[in-house]
């Protein structure tokens, strides 16, 4: 679009990025409504705020079904359903709705400037891990990057600041990108696909289909996991440019056009000369931060975007050395008596999960929540064989237990019955009664945390208080 000058604009939601696109619009010229459903007294400070410090804008809180009158488009926040009675309303009026996603990448370049090419990251888990990984290997190679999307800074923010920025590398959530259909990166990664979100989009193929959008008119490079057959199904699906190569990545040996692993060396045979023949050493995996094996994968899906913008193999090397990673992502706490704690409550659901408990040998696994309707028949027995013991807590912790009964019977379980936030104490202490010399305690629920906590980082925070109450009364 050319001009938002004198557009009336409804925006969905008033959160982070609620707010920043409502502001952004505003600094357009457009007229800006904002709705929200919620009706707090935390939202109406915030809409105090709002409204005083942005000319153009004004918040409507209490409802969030009606459509403001005059509306030419809306812009919703990633959580809005697409069933929203709001969004029913601006059907029948022939009221476009878009993200805030979408409207960053139409405002891209407006100061006159070339614009930043986009590099994104999508996938069921592992996105804000990869993502940040790709911005650091970017930062290695003297690039001007930064991480954002659905991580730190809303999008529209850095596209309409006057930073300067060579690339940007892009976490996108399924929801984002059901909203964006005009979203058209420079390369794309999709890094695995499991069951989420269903609740949302409706079903598993309408969820599959919204994480493929993340490869439509695609330029350089579609980088998809080998060993997940649903995202190479999506590069097959997707319309790009001519000229676009589909790159695998695998945690074994590398075929042409693929990075992999070959002793101990992460290896590119995609971006090289005579990918037949050649293949360009890139990092150890001691570099990658932390070696387990569904972090190596996102190093790889990392490393092949930024090869995909051209980047040198010593700034994939030095990037993936210099990164760390944010709290509760396999996070080792300490050792205590020969027995390490890690903390995964990131791992919210199955298919976390897995890659977690599959780093470790001997695992006391703690586990549970809200179960946001999953089961873990295969998680359990894909698992099994490297469950020293189990301990459970939650609300949801008696689908777990039935599902150890089915597939791991002899593996020992404590079921913790309590339910508030000092039970972590209490299992950590079953878990470490458990363990032995050499074993790991790990935190990866496979599930939701509101059940007990705020959220998973307070989840975590938890478990490493309660560690470090263990190895305070040890030592």
């Amino acid at each position: 679009m050319t001009s938002w000058q004198g557009m009336h604009i409804t925006v969905a939601g008033l959160g982070v990025s609620g707010v920043s696109a409502a502001r952004a619009l505003a600094g357009l010229g457009a007229s800006v409504t904002v709705v929200d459903g919620g009706d707090s007294e935390a939202l109406r400070e915030k809409a105090a705020a709002l409204e005083s410090s942005t000319e153009g804008v004004r918040v409507r809180l209490g409802d969030g079904d009606t459509l403001p009158e005059g509306t030419d488009l809306i812009v919703t926040s990633p959580g809005w359903k697409p069933t929203s009675p709001l969004f029913a309303a601006a059907a029948e009026a022939g009221v476009d709705v878009v993200g805030d996603v979408e409207i960053a990448w139409r405002l891209r370049g407006r100061d006159g400037r070339e614009a930043a090419a986009w590099l994104a990251v999508t996938g069921t888990n592992g996105k804000t891990t990869t993502t940040q990984m790709l911005a650091s290997i970017l930062r290695a190679a003297g690039l001007r990057t930064v991480a954002v999307g659905n991580i730190g800074t809303p999008i529209i923010d850095i596209v309409l600041g006057g930073e300067p920025y060579d690339v940007l590398a892009v976490e996108l959530s399924s929801y984002q990108l059901h909203w964006a259909p005009s979203l058209r990166a420079h390369s794309a990664a999709v890094l695995n696909l499991a069951p989420d979100h269903l609740d949302w989009h409706g079903s598993m193929e309408a969820y599959a289909a919204d994480k493929g959008r993340i490869y439509e008119g695609n330029r350089v490079a579609c980088v998809y996991n080998a060993a997940d057959k649903a995202t190479e199904d999506l590069v097959r699906e997707a319309d790009v440019e001519e000229g676009c190569r589909a790159i695998g990545f695998t945690l074994g040996t590398p075929g042409p056009s693929q990075l992999g692993v070959v002793e101990g060396i992460l290896v590119d045979r995609a971006f090289v000369e005579n990918r037949q023949k050649n293949a360009q050493e890139l990092a150890e995996v001691a570099d990658v931060n932390p070696p387990a094996p569904h972090n190596i994968a996102n190093a790889l899906a990392a490393a092949a975007l930024a090869r995909a913008f051209g980047v040198p193999p010593k700034a994939v090397r030095d990037g993936l050395r210099a990164f760390r990673p944010d709290a509760h992502r396999i996070e080792h706490v300490a050792d205590v008596d020969g027995v390490a704690y890690v903390d995964d409550s990131k791992a919210t659901n199955t298919h976390a999960a897995e890659a977690s408990l599959a780093a470790y040998e001997s695992i006391v696994w703690i586990a549970g929540g809200l179960a946001k309707g999953a089961t873990f028949d295969e998680l359990v027995s894909k698992s099994a064989k490297r469950l020293r013991g189990v301990v459970l807590i939650g609300a949801d912790r008696a689908l777990i237990r039935e599902a150890l009964a089915r597939h791991a019977p002899e593996v020992p379980v404590v079921d913790l019955e309590r339910t508030d936030t000092g039970a972590m104490l209490a299992a950590v202490r079953e878990a470490k009664r458990l363990a032995a010399a050499g074993d790991t305690v790990l935190l990866a629920p496979a599930c939701a945390s509101m059940d007990m906590f705020t959220n998973y980082n307070k989840r975590g925070d938890a478990f490493a208080e309660a560690v470090s109450e263990l190895a305070s009364a040890d030592g």
